[in-house]
């Protein structure tokens, strides 16, 4: 059911402690279900992409239940949970959830079938099925339902150990799979980067969960070296708070509002903590340019941010937006010219004019992606006439709760939202 609303202007004040991370939550999951016994992880949020993941894992034999917001896994310890049928996992919009566990599924089961909705099918993959077909493991995409089958049946596993090279420029969701998957092979492997890593922050977080369960990967010039027979110890462990979402309030910060941000960690893993740095550097006048390649999410905080201010700015080698939820760079062009802001698209990148404040009285079309919808909601929150936005139930993707922050920050919120 797609909701809409109205926001009206109004200065956003208070504090708000943004939710956990969904990018360590996802990974602390699945390390969790490939330990063996019983890890408890405080400060989980069941936003929709993180019950992707949990479902997926039970489907491979993973048990889970939370009371207060700690989860407790019963880890299946990397084992095989075989019944004989195609096992079928369900990743609903989440990309990460596709991602991490299509290696995960080929180590543990051999064979699997994977689904989706939205634009997940359709988002890319091909370093890994270049990669498995390589291997002589089967690839089949029809009507959106990837089959992936190794040949073996069911009593033999479909991963070997070995070299496995990937390109480090696509998405660093191909090599936290791998990360996972490989120190479970019965000989050591390498995993050999063909083209830069981008999103070094994002592989920094999965080896530092790795590290946590007692997993080790070695980084090598051009890639790790992974060590074979290794084991997940089961642990107790917190979800820290998501730099990508505080980084809305940041902006909101930067579009005039008095906004306390609780709970951050500055020493955090999570490359998304360059926010704080990004915003300092939008706040001065003149020229600015920001590469993105490592920090793509925060592309639609730092737009907002740069569509009210002095001076122009770039956000450059921002390619993999287009395969996002959303065609990330059309739509964040469309929501800000909706609400009056002076936009370039280019193939890679954003030029944006900025001005002393938006005008608003516009639409924005959240595209069923719920950066767009945050971003429009702290952009009208500082426009000059009240704006509608289309489908802004689509934040609970991964920030469930947003909306009632949004008003408890006093932002006016006019229309229905389902929770």
């Amino acid at each position: 059911m797609s909701t809409t609303v109205v926001i009206r202007p109004g200065k956003l004040t208070g504090a708000v402690t943004p939710p956990p991370s969904k990018s360590q939550a996802h990974r602390l999951i699945i390390a969790a279900a490939l330990a063996q016994g019983e890890s408890r992880l405080e400060n989980v949020d069941l936003s929709q992409d993180i019950r992707a993941t949990l479902g997926c894992m039970e489907a491979l034999g993973a048990d889970w239940s939370l009371e207060d917001r700690t989860l407790t896994v019963q880890g299946f310890g990397g084992e095989a949970q075989l019944d004989g049928q195609l096992p079928h996992f369900d990743c609903g919009e989440s990309g990460s959830t596709l991602r991490f566990l299509i290696p995960v599924a080929l180590l543990v089961q051999g064979q699997a079938a994977f689904t989706g909705r939205g634009r997940l099918m359709e988002r890319p993959l091909a370093p890994y099925e270049d990669l498995f077909r390589g291997k002589g493991i089967g690839w089949s995409m029809e009507h959106g339902v990837l089959t992936l089958d190794s040949g073996r049946g069911y009593d033999r596993l479909a991963l070997d150990p070995g070299e496995y090279r990937l390109p480090g420029d696509v998405s660093s969701q191909f090599i936290t799979g791998l990360l996972f998957a490989l120190p479970l092979l019965e000989g050591d492997s390498d995993l050999l980067l063909t083209a830069p890593l981008e999103s070094r922050g994002y592989v920094d977080l999965t080896l530092d969960v790795l590290d946590r369960f007692g997993v080790v990967a070695e980084p090598r010039e051009n890639g790790f070296h992974i060590p074979s027979g290794q084991m997940y110890q089961a642990r107790d462990l917190a979800v820290e708070a998501d730099w990508s979402q505080a980084a809305f309030w940041y902006a909101a910060n930067h579009l005039g509002g008095q906004v306390d941000i609780l709970g951050m960690d500055p020493a955090s893993r999570q490359g998304d903590r360059e926010i704080a740095a990004y915003s300092r550097m939008l706040a001065r006048s003149g020229q600015v340019e920001l590469d993105v390649s490592q920090c793509p999410d925060l592309a639609p905080p730092l737009a907002a941010m740069a569509a009210v201010r002095t001076g122009t700015t770039r956000l450059t080698n921002a390619a993999r937006l287009r395969a996002k939820e959303s065609d990330r760079l059309a739509s964040v062009t469309r929501a800000l010219r909706a609400m009056g802001g002076q936009v370039a698209e280019y193939a890679d990148s954003l030029t944006i004019h900025g001005v002393k404040r938006l005008p608003g009285g516009g639409v924005v079309d959240c595209a069923n992606d719920h950066r767009i919808a945050m971003m429009a909601a702290v952009c009208a929150a500082s426009a000059e006439a009240p704006v509608k936005l289309l489908g802004a139930e689509c934040v609970r993707k991964s920030y469930p709760e947003f909306w009632t922050h949004f008003q408890s920050l006093g932002g006016e919120l006019h229309g229905l939202i389902l929770r």
